[in-house]
């Protein structure tokens, strides 16, 4: 008796789509995953930033151990054009948070960040780190001191220690952003906004009204802005400062 199989289909190719489409609804929230190849690489970056200590399975994180890799990915394929960076994160490690910003920044080629919901803490440098960065209208992004977790060693060298930390992260931001360090500064350290704390929550408006971000938008200004700039540089034109962030 012949058997009853379609031609070009091994024996177990249903099975295998089902699984497939199983894996998309449960992955993806659809029932087919998107399938057309772009020439911009997306990357998000929510929950919290995981840095060298692995936090509780119950914390919802982004980890800079996936990240690096991905960027360094990114900037070798030639078919990868652009990278557009989606934020919505409460912050988390510093070093983990200023690594990925670095990277960002130092890539080759045009890059673009929308802040979505939040862009907190260590959110903020990886937020101007790019060429061009947008901010939704209802987003928001607390600006605040760096602070320890854990055991802290009460002697002078510890407060020298953070000091220097909360250099870099200031000066990182300014040299890739238009906000003034004595305004960024003010920000920081203002008191009676945070109820817990010592900072600035600072709304989409006022984000680029302070310099932070260059412009409000959503996802397909930032689309639209990443496929401007990947255009100019085929044409040799300037697509943004090699610095990231400030606008020409």
């Amino acid at each position: 008796m012949a058997e009853n199989n379609q031609p070009g289909q091994e024996p177990g190719a249903d099975e295998t789509k089902k699984n497939q489409t199983v894996e998309s609804i449960q992955q993806l929230g659809q029932t087919t995953a998107p399938t057309a190849e772009s020439n911009i690489f997306c990357m998000t970056i929510i929950g919290q930033v995981e840095g060298h200590i692995v936090l509780p399975p119950q914390n919802k994180t982004t980890k800079y151990e996936h990240l690096i890799p991905q960027l360094v990915a990114a900037e070798q394929n030639n078919k990868i054009e652009g990278v557009l960076i989606i934020l919505n994160t409460v912050g988390g490690d510093v070093e983990a948070g200023l690594a990925i910003a670095e990277m960002i920044a130092t890539l080759s080629k045009p890059t673009v960040t929308l802040v979505l919901g939040g862009g907190h803490s260590i959110g903020v440098p990886i937020a101007v780190s790019a060429n061009h960065s947008i901010i939704a209208e209802t987003a928001t992004m607390t600006i605040h001191p760096i602070r320890l977790n854990g055991l802290v060693i009460g002697v002078p060298q510890t407060f020298e220690y953070l000091d220097k930390m909360q250099e870099r992260v200031i000066r990182f931001i300014t040299n890739h952003s238009r906000v003034t360090e004595e305004k960024l500064k003010e920000l920081m350290f203002k008191t009676g906004e945070l109820t817990r704390d010592i900072g600035t929550t600072v709304i989409g408006a006022d984000a680029v009204k302070f310099g932070l971000i260059n412009a409000i938008g959503g996802i397909g200004d930032a689309i639209a802005e990443l496929n401007r700039r990947i255009e100019e540089r085929r044409g040799g034109g300037n697509a943004g400062n090699a610095l990231g962030g400030i606008v020409q």
